[in-house]
């Protein structure tokens, strides 16, 4: 168990919590909530359990998690807790295992530890393993699994699943928003391919293998084909048989949704000995410093997305500042904001709805989910509002135009393999151009 004790910083965080989020009553009563006359550290704890994957192949993404939740903490109980009462923070690690581990993770939190809550970043699996903990024990869940079968499991029982929110889009989004992309950089003369082939690598995990899908099963809508289609072990650290597919194909356009930054930094260290005049695009991994500490050099240039990541302006530019003063340049923000706003979104519901309730407490925790169901929430990754069937936030622009009413999905380009790449897509976020990489000659 881990409790946040030191607050700093007090005055930046207060101004951010007054602009950080609005609900349908508005965020004067949130604040109404986190700032009471009783003051931090006082009555009685409120636990909030974290599943988090500390070791195993999504351990750099679960320290991020475990800092966000952290940073969070902090600053909430310095601004008053809920309604006066301190959060208190109860880690268990999942060791990016699978629904056992998930579920045996969440479960201790549950009833060793205590916890009124689950928050979590990702974790393996089905993605649906603390759905049914949570229900069990009629708490909140929140988390960004960005999986389909979230969307699919809440809409199908919503009795059950009253308290599970998942606080990012669907990864079946990603399919649609890379084709768009990439036809846009065509239809705007930022990058003429050499052809319209796409090279597909995914991995052996659900969510790779629905985004792999999606966009195969919508690429000749947009004018592309796929001419290769391949999956890889998780981990993989020797590309060559793969590599040798590609670079016989030489396709235009070569996409690996395989999300682990360690392979994906060994892809194109071995890519680039002999590469192909292709685009490349980096599911989600490449946005994390592990992946650029790996690849060095070889990080240059590479495309990624994230339909849940740090964007520009001032909310965004304030929290990566603040982070990465606290946790190092080595930190990666977009990793740590998730389950910061997350945290922060949560705090701000229980105040509206006048406080948290204990585990098995389906009355008090179901006025929570109502409020969390009807907030539009400003955080550093943009807009969380929940889809009321699927309990799910809405994409940008994929699901609706308006960048105030849905999380915007970011493409970013790394330029220099000491900072976190740039975002290119879409607007108003962008802030630097595409630029062809370097290794695709003319």
């Amino acid at each position: 168990m881990s409790i946040s004790k030191k607050p700093a910083r007090a005055t930046s965080r207060r101004n951010f919590l007054k602009t950080a989020g609005v609900g349908t009553v508005g965020s004067a009563a949130a604040l109404a909530g986190l700032n009471s006359s009783a003051s931090a550290q006082t009555g009685e704890p409120i636990v909030i359990g974290h599943p988090v994957p500390l070791s195993g192949a999504a351990a750099a993404d679960g320290i991020e998690f475990k800092q966000g939740m952290e940073m969070a903490a902090e600053e909430i109980n310095a601004a008053g807790g809920i309604l006066g009462r301190p959060i208190v923070l109860a880690h268990s690690d999942t060791e990016s295992g699978g629904d056992d581990k998930v579920t045996s993770a969440g479960q201790r939190l549950i009833d060793r530890d205590g916890a009124s809550a689950l928050i979590a970043g990702y974790n393996f699996g089905s993605a649906t393993a603390l759905q049914n903990v949570a229900a069990d024990a009629s708490v909140i869940y929140m988390h960004a699994d960005t999986s389909r079968a979230h969307g699919e499991m809440v809409s199908g029982d919503p009795d059950r699943f009253w308290g599970s929110f998942m606080y990012c889009p669907s990864e079946l989004y990603y399919g649609s928003a890379y084709l768009n992309f990439i036809r846009n950089l065509e239809d705007t003369g930022q990058f003429t391919p050499t052809n319209n082939k796409i090279a597909l690598v995914t991995g052996p995990i659900p969510y790779s293998i629905n985004i792999a899908n999606s966009i195969r099963d919508a690429a000749a809508e947009y004018g592309y084909e796929i001419s290769l289609y391949e999956t890889v072990e998780a981990p993989t650290s020797e590309w060559g048989p793969t590599l040798a597919k590609i670079r016989e194909d030489e396709p235009g356009f070569v996409v690996i949704t395989h999300f682990f930054p360690g392979d994906q930094a060994q892809f194109m260290i071995q890519f680039l000995q002999n590469p192909t005049n292709s685009l490349v695009y980096l599911q989600y991994g490449a946005s994390l410093a592990a992946f650029r500490d790996i690849a060095g050099d070889a990080a240059e240039d590479v495309l990624y997305a994230t339909s849940i990541g740090v964007l520009t302006g001032e909310i965004g530019t304030d929290f990566s500042a603040r982070y990465l003063e606290k946790y190092g340049e080595a930190a990666s923000p977009n990793g740590g904001a998730q389950t910061y706003e997350a945290l922060h979104l949560f705090a701000q519901a229980a105040a509206m709805a006048g406080g948290v309730g204990e585990a098995y407490d389906d009355e008090q925790n179901k006025r929570v989910a109502d409020r969390l169901r009807g907030m539009i929430y400003r955080c550093p990754t943009g807009v969380i509002r929940f889809d009321q069937s699927k309990q799910q936030a809405f994409s940008y622009p994929v699901q609706t135009d308006d960048p105030s009413l849905g999380m915007a999905h970011i493409f970013s380009q790394i330029e220099r393999k000491e900072e976190n790449g740039k975002i290119i897509s879409p607007p108003p976020y962008g802030v630097v151009d595409f630029r062809t990489p370097k290794w695709i000659k003319s």
